[in-house]
């Protein structure tokens, strides 16, 4: 599956929950009816996909309430740190508030390089490069 990563335009999609035990416990065998499973299974977010995380369920990384906007961020695939760095400084340029600027995140595994921004409605929105190479490490 990683080798296909730059045939998409969007990484992943994630939303917010308060109750993690009962959001696994309602999407894992819900999912498991489409083929995709649970590929990444953390203390606050679990991932589901088809050997990649495309649908996080997390808590609120401000560790607040979640609602239909607190705990959703949208994620852009991009084919370079460069594009990466590139979008970060557009957003910015265009009026995004920083909220990560780019830069490997070694929570996230040594091939990962993102940048993080809200856009001037609210919205949280990534742009990562994985480094397939060293994914096969």
């Amino acid at each position: 599956m990683i080798a296909h990563r730059h045939l998409r335009s969007i990484c992943h999609a994630s939303i917010g929950c308060n109750d993690l035990s009962e959001a696994k416990a309602f999407y894992q065998p819900l999912l498991a009816i489409l083929n995709i499973d649970l590929v990444c299974d953390y203390p606050d977010a679990i991932a589901f996909g088809k050997g990649y995380p495309e649908f996080w369920v997390q808590i609120p990384y401000d560790k607040q309430t979640a609602t239909s906007g607190n705990g959703v961020h949208f994620g852009f695939v991009a084919s370079s740190t460069a594009q990466v760095d590139e979008f970060y400084r557009m957003a910015i340029a265009l009026g995004a508030k920083d909220n990560g600027e780019p830069g490997p995140r070694k929570e996230y595994g040594d091939p990962y390089y993102g940048c993080f921004v809200i856009d001037k409605q609210g919205n949280k929105i990534e742009a990562s490069y994985w480094h397939e190479a060293q994914s096969e490490q």
